[in-house]
């Protein structure tokens, strides 16, 4: 693709990435037909390829509009258009940056700013959780749409008091803790029984996801470098393997620390190091097998109940892990079933998408349950198990199925024998 940025975007950081991603795209249109509001929507623009040309029209000069924005507003940035893309384009990148300097150009109206506003600086708050908690005393006499969003109150348990000589540092995250308590725990009584110690940071907090995809780059980048100064004395010294990050949209963010910090002389080489340690929880599992599959031993019996699965995009996409989860997860004798097709497809969460395009967040919901649906018709599963927390509380706002994450459900069948 031929390109002739403007004068203000040449010879800047981002003009010159835009630019060399630009490049790369040859037209083919691939990744349309994974792309999914392409397929809900059918139109040009609401596909990658589309919304690429139109970031090359605003890069070269021509002024957005809110026709443009709506457009780049409804990619669910999923990246499914990056596996399918045969020349390595950066899609999500490229979105990132355009949709920066649309945010820029184009006024949003009152309600739209307030909204979005809300959302990034309400999710990472502290208060976050205390105003969660709130609804949870009232959800029954909450509107259907809002109670679908307010999950009931989870019991948490315990969390490991061992100390072991293995340690991993972990990021708890921001809405999680409040949300689904009951992750965070599993996840480090898995370590803990696996011979490793689950070690969470004073002063770390919200990857930056949030605020960075809901175009306050700058506030995103601010929380990002929090998390680097949070853990740099744990890496510095030491004494931890890597960085744990169970909710797979944050460890995603996280593995893109270096390169969104990289012009940045006082964090590039720390936010490098801390992206090079990050591993999604799935990573461990290979090493963890033999001290798990141990403690299993004889205590899962074959056939027993199906579980389906549903590989969220910032695993499979985002972070390039494909069938880990199924893989391990079988030899230690589980029964997990993806879905025969449109395994790759969003669920439509996708961050805060589903509360600001819950229209098409909806429709996707439902085709990826009716999808997983198809797979089990045979034996209804007894739940469905995702790898990240807004893929689980958005599929759960369209089933009664139980929607977990498959590290609770690993934690409570080495509950019973856990030393």
């Amino acid at each position: 693709m031929q390109t002739r940025l403007a004068p203000e975007f040449q010879d800047t950081p981002e003009g010159r990435e835009a630019e060399g991603i630009l490049r790369k795209c040859v037209h083919c249109g691939f990744c349309t037909a994974t792309c999914p509001t392409y397929q809900l929507l059918g139109d040009e623009l609401d596909g990658p390829r589309g919304r690429i040309y139109l970031i090359k029209q605003v890069l070269e000069g021509e002024e957005p509009t809110r026709k443009t924005q709506l457009h780049l507003d409804r990619c669910l940035t999923c990246r499914n258009c990056e596996t399918t893309c045969p020349s390595g384009v950066q899609y999500g990148r490229l979105v990132d940056i355009g949709r920066r300097i649309v945010e820029e150009k184009v006024r949003r109206p009152l309600p739209e700013r307030a909204r979005r506003w809300a959302l990034k600086e309400g999710l990472p708050s502290p208060l976050f959780g205390p105003a969660l908690k709130a609804g949870q005393a009232v959800r029954g006499l909450l509107p259907a749409a809002l109670r679908a969003k307010v999950p009931r109150p989870q019991e948490a348990g315990a969390w490991p008091v061992r100390e072991h000589a293995r340690k991993v540092l972990m990021l708890a995250g921001c809405v999680q803790p409040a949300m689904l308590p009951n992750v965070n725990r599993a996840t480090a009584r898995v370590l803990d029984a696996a011979g490793i110690q689950a070690v969470i940071a004073a002063g770390e907090g919200c990857c930056g996801a949030v605020k960075f995809h809901l175009n306050d780059q700058d506030g995103g980048l601010a929380q990002m470098r929090a998390n680097v100064d949070a853990w740099w004395p744990h890496v510095e010294a030491g004494g931890v393997e890597s960085i744990v990050i169970n909710a797979s949209g944050c460890g995603a963010t996280v593995k893109e620390y270096g390169h969104l910090l990289r012009h940045d002389p006082a964090y590039a080489e720390r936010a490098a190091r801390v992206s090079d340690l990050a591993r999604d929880l799935s990573e461990l599992l290979p090493d963890m097998l033999p001290a798990l599959a141990e403690r299993l031993a004889g205590r899962i019996d074959a056939p027993k109940a199906l579980l389906a699965y549903h590989p969220p995009c910032t695993l499979q996409h985002g972070q390039k892990l494909r069938g880990g989860v199924e893989t391990h997860l079988a030899r230690l004798g589980f029964r997990l079933r993806v879905a025969r097709t449109e395994s790759h497809l969003c669920c439509g969460s996708a961050g805060t998408y589903s509360l600001l395009q819950p229209e098409i967040a909806g429709q996707l919901r439902d085709r990826k349950l009716g999808a997983l649906g198809d797979a089990c018709a045979e034996e209804p599963p007894a739940a469905i198990l995702s790898a990240n927390i807004g893929c689980i509380t958005h599929l759960q706002s369209g089933t009664a199925t139980p929607v977990r994450h498959w590290i609770e459900v690993l934690d409570e069948a080495l509950r019973p024998g856990a030393v």
